[in-house]
Order: structure tokens, then sequence, then C-alpha cells
């Protein structure tokens, strides 16, 4: 059975990541990039759909874990009634081949130990041929081929490789696995101790950059460290999620593949990166989503591969009997391919927010944002399936209507602030336009509270997002009223789910899900600007407390069984932290209108 959720730390190479559990298993790994078929799958299923374990012989959980210093090193401890063992797991950057490194060095006493390696290609499916040639193992399948070299003697035992070895104080076992393309020659294998030193010394020099030195200076350099190794370094793309198919409800069939890149998360990644002093990643991506929109604004989507690939079949892996029994597996995503109009204002309030910060503008970005405006503007007023990709019918979603609202402004805004070239007068018309509709007929004002859609009375935690684009100020009672309400109706043990997936069945699916991770930031906010300061901050501290031991936060989290839920590390809920701790901290605007302005300022001072 594989680990809880948050039983999982990461180690990555920014091109892919591995998990590995407090048994000392990495039980998930794409190789050779994120959205690659899993060798080690037993996230999924079991142990038998592929699996890497290094503990002491006698098994059980670590006594100790943690990244040394501002890393993605994990180190991790057995302490026994014999000794004392240190497990450090890293991936180091990329070289010729993608590497995954682990070292067994004895900290006291005397320690047996065993290692078992079940590779298992093809998310489990594939069993590879292997060859054992004294102290190193080939494995090779179709397109894939591995390698492990360490300093023990490996044997095969029932299709795994295993090693049994004992480890003194101050002896250390390095093993070294290695993964290329089968028709290629093998690499040349690293250095594990140089390759420890290479690694520490990248995330070292990476962190050291970051401008934050607020309250939870830890925490958010944390979180940055996590959302940096869920970047595709080739393409400057961020995947929404290392995992595929991790429930939203334990049993559930809510489970999808978060190995993408969704356009929406740019705005608000883009705040964070130039909030915390990284304008070279917030350049990168800002010229990943150039390039993935490039193209006809009638076929944007709402999500790409790593690379800008626009097609990403979904598909079912019925050989895996998912995570804790939540299936189907699903591997790509068909919410690629839905209509959801906020996409167009929120890329179009990204690239706002880096031209605002003095990251160069080109003329053909700006005729792409102009081809865009162009579909918006014939395409705003028609039903879509909004933000949280319902699979239900289409409806007047309100947030898909702001949205559309603040692609409008940001357009107005370049060609007055900056100078550009545009219809200002008939965008200005088109902003004004939605901004009426939008207050009379998504706002209820028998419950002062706007709704998810028009003529619905269900709510959605994305109406907290109104004043943070612009749309209302904060402290407009209709806003105050939305908040009150938002937390009366979506309230769960103080936290928010995103909606209230049985409310006149909007989404089309069956069953439930635990509160979104990103919506109880978006909460914290919120209540900060509507100047319940005391209670952002208590709400903070407590979505602080559902991190792992290592800071790790997947997509949600059931309040009744202390579970996270949904897949690990979301970028979502790491970028909603940091944003809340700038925020709480005066380290941050109230506004993304506004984040961009600060930026400039801070870096000309």
């Amino acid at each position: 059975m594989p680990g809880r959720i948050e039983d999982y730390a990461l180690i990555g190479d920014l091109q892919s990541a591995a998990l590995v559990g407090r048994d000392g298993s990495v039980d998930w790994l794409c190789l050779p990039r994120f959205d690659a078929p899993a060798c080690f799958t037993a996230l999924l299923d079991d142990e038998t759909a592929g699996h890497w374990r290094i503990a002491p012989a006698g098994g059980g959980e670590v006594s100790s874990r943690r990244y040394r210093d501002d890393t993605q090193v994990l180190e991790s401890e057995w302490s026994t009634s014999d000794g004392v063992v240190r497990l450090t797991d890293f991936m180091p950057p990329r070289g010729e081949a993608p590497d995954v490194v682990r070292i067994v060095e004895g900290v006291s006493g005397t320690l047996p130990m065993r290692m078992e390696l079940l590779l298992r290609f093809d998310y489990g499916r594939i069993v590879p041929w292997v060859r054992h040639e004294g102290r190193d193992l080939g494995a090779v399948a179709g397109p894939d081929a591995v390698w492990l070299r360490t300093d023990v003697p490996l044997r095969g035992r029932d299709k795994a490789t295993v090693a049994e070895f004992t480890v003194r104080a101050g002896e250390k076992v390095p093993f070294v696995l290695t993964h290329q393309v089968s028709h290629l020659r093998r690499p040349e294998p690293v250095d594990p101790y140089r390759a420890l030193e290479d690694t520490r010394r990248f995330w070292r020099d990476w962190i050291g950059r970051c401008d934050y030195d607020g309250r939870w200076a830890p925490e958010v350099r944390r979180s940055l460290i996590l959302l940096k190794a869920l970047t595709y370094a080739p393409t400057g793309g961020i995947v929404a999620a290392a995992t595929t198919s991790l429930p939203e409800q334990l049993g559930g069939s809510r489970n999808w593949d978060y190995r993408y890149c969704w356009l929406r998360d740019a705005t608000f990644t883009l705040q964070v990166l130039l909030g915390t002093g990284f304008e070279a990643e917030a350049k990168a991506w800002r010229e990943w989503l150039l390039r993935a929109v490039a193209g006809d604004p009638a076929d944007l989507q709402i999500m790409y591969g790593l690379d800008g690939t626009r097609r990403l079949p979904e598909y079912t892996l019925d050989w895996l009997g998912g995570y804790e029994g939540a299936a189907p597996v699903r591997a790509g995503n068909a919410a690629a391919g839905q209509l959801q109009l906020d996409v167009w204002g929120e890329v179009l309030d990204g690239l706002h927010l880096a031209r605002e910060a003095g990251i160069a503008a080109t003329e053909a970005g700006w005729d792409l944002q102009r081809a865009l405006l162009d579909f918006l503007e014939g395409n705003w007023r028609r039903p879509d399936n909004g933000l949280w990709e319902v699979r239900g019918d289409r409806r007047q979603f309100v947030h898909s209507k702001v949205m559309a609202w603040a692609g409008f402004d940001r357009a107005v805004t370049a060609v007055q602030r900056h100078g550009l070239d545009g219809p200002v007068d008939r965008w200005r018309a088109a902003r004004d336009h939605i901004h009426a509709e939008v207050c009379a007929k998504g706002f209820d004002t028998e419950r002062n509270t706007f709704t998810q859609s028009y003529g619905s009375a269900a709510l959605d935690a994305a109406l907290l997002l109104i004043p943070r684009v612009g749309f209302l100020p904060a402290h407009d009672p209709r806003f105050v009223g939305t908040v009150e309400a938002v937390q009366r109706g979506l309230s769960r043990d103080g936290f928010l789910l995103r909606y209230r997936p049985e409310h006149d069945n909007v989404d089309g699916l069956t069953g439930a899900e635990g509160v979104f991770l990103a919506c109880s930031f978006w909460l914290v906010d919120a209540l900060h600007a509507v100047g319940r300061r005391t209670e952002a901050e208590k709400l903070f501290e407590r979505l602080l407390a559902v991190r792992n031991d290592v800071g790790l936060l997947s997509e949600e989290y059931d309040p009744v069984s202390g579970r996270q839920l949904g897949n690990t590390p979301q970028a979502f809920s790491l970028v909603g932290l940091v944003n809340s701790a700038r925020l709480l901290s005066g380290a941050a605007t109230e506004t993304m209108a506004d984040a961009a302005e600060q930026h400039t300022s801070r870096r000309g001072r």
C-alpha cells in the first residue's frame, strides 16, 4: 500500500520529480520528464507497480526527515537500538541524462540494510529485461533504459533487484539510478558525492536571490523551492503538480492528471516570482506563455503540455487500482478542450503584469494580445465551463465575466499608460458593458452577494478574487457581503470548498471533494482586504499547519480525517501561501493591478 499523500517528500531536477515516502520508498517517478509514463507507480496501486525502497532490514518508517538547509536534498534518518542510519536522496541538476542519487550513511552503531528495486515501465505495466553485471544493473524495455550503479552486490529475486548489506558508523554506500532512451549509449554515471555538492550549491544559489525576509520567511522559501522544482527548465513552463490521479475524495472518481501547464496559473505565479526577486523565472514563464498561446485566438486552450503541446488526450490506466482504490487512474486531461473564457482574461492580465514590471514587451507580443482581445470582444457573452472545469452544462459564470472585464481593462491601461495602439474606445465600452451586466445579473441583492453564475443561488470561492483584479474595491459593500456569504456557505471547519458540487449538479460528476487550499488562501487575502486582519492571520496559521513535515501542500484537504487530498505538491496551493504571507507581512499590495508597479519601484531603489 502507498503511504498517505502527506507522507511524501519531493526531489527533482527541474525536468522531472520523484516522491519519496517515510518508509524510504520512491513510489512515483516519471522519466525523462514530468509527463512521461512512470517507471515507479506504487503510488497509484501497490508496490508491484514499481518502487525503489532503501531502509533498515527490519523496515519501518523514518524517525525524522528534513530538507538539508534551503535545498531539494532530502535527509531521512532511522534511529534504532542498534544505531542510526541516514538516507540522502536527491536528483542532481540535469546533465547528459536524468539521475536519482541515494546515499546510505551510518551515523552510529551498525545496521543491516536492504535495497529493493522493482522497475515497471509504462505506469507499472511493462516488466523490463534486466541484466546484472556484478554491482551494476541494466534494464531495458522498448524506448526506456535504466542503469543502477552501487558499491554493494546486487542480485535478482522474484523479478526484482535486491541488495542486502551492513552499514557502520562513518560508512557510506551510494546508489545512482540513470535513465536514457534505449537506442542511445549508456551515459557516464555521475559521481554521487560531487553530484551532492553540486545539487546543494545549485539550490542555495537559487534561493539566495529571494528578497522576502518577512515573518514567514522559512515557509515562503520552502514554497518557492517547491515551486521551482515544478518548473520544466527547457521551456520555462510550470506544471500544476508532479502527479496524476491522486483523488479529491478518498475512494472517489475525481482523479485528474495535473502534469501540465495551466494558463490561469500564469498571473498568480508571475506575481509570486516578481514579488520575491525571481525576474529570470518570470521572464521564462512569460515567454512560455507567449509561445503556447500563439496562433488563432479561437484555439486558445486552458492548458498545454510542458513544451506548449496542445493535444493532451485523456485515457484511463485500467490495470492500476488507484490510490487507496480511487479509480479510474487517468493520463492526459480532456479539460484541455473546454471553453473557459476566463483564460483570455488571465493571459491578458498576466502579460499586463509583466509589462508593468518592466519585462520588455515585443511588437509581436502586443499583436497577439490584440488578437486575443478581438476574440474576447466577440465571445465574452457565451456560456462556458468556468474556472473549475465543470463537466456539466455550460453556464454564465460570474468569474469568467469578471476576467473578461479584466482583459479589456488591461488593454485600456496598455494604451493609456504605455502608448500602445488599439481601439481603446471600443475596449473601454466593452469593459463598462461587462461591469454593468455582472453587477445586474450576477449579484443577488436579497442576500447581498455575487453568485457563481447568472440566475443561480450557488456560491463560488473565485468570487473572492473580485477586488484582486480591480473589478470592485474591497470596501465595496457588495464585496464585503460576498465575503460573508462565501464564508458561511462554503466553509468547512473554517476552510473553503471551491463550490458545492451537489448544488444544481453544476460539475456533472458524482461524489464530493475536500476543501480547496488555494481558495482558503484567497479567503485569507479577502479577510485582510476587508479589515478582518486578525481573523486572516489565524486562518493563515491554520493553513500552514496543514503542510506536511517537509512543507508540501497538495490540492485539497479533509479537515475531518486530517488528510491531504489531490495531486501533490500543488503549485496553486504554494502560490497561494506565498501571496498570503507577503500580503499579511506588508510585502505585497492588495491587488494584482498594483503588484508590478510595486516591483518596479522596489527594483529602482
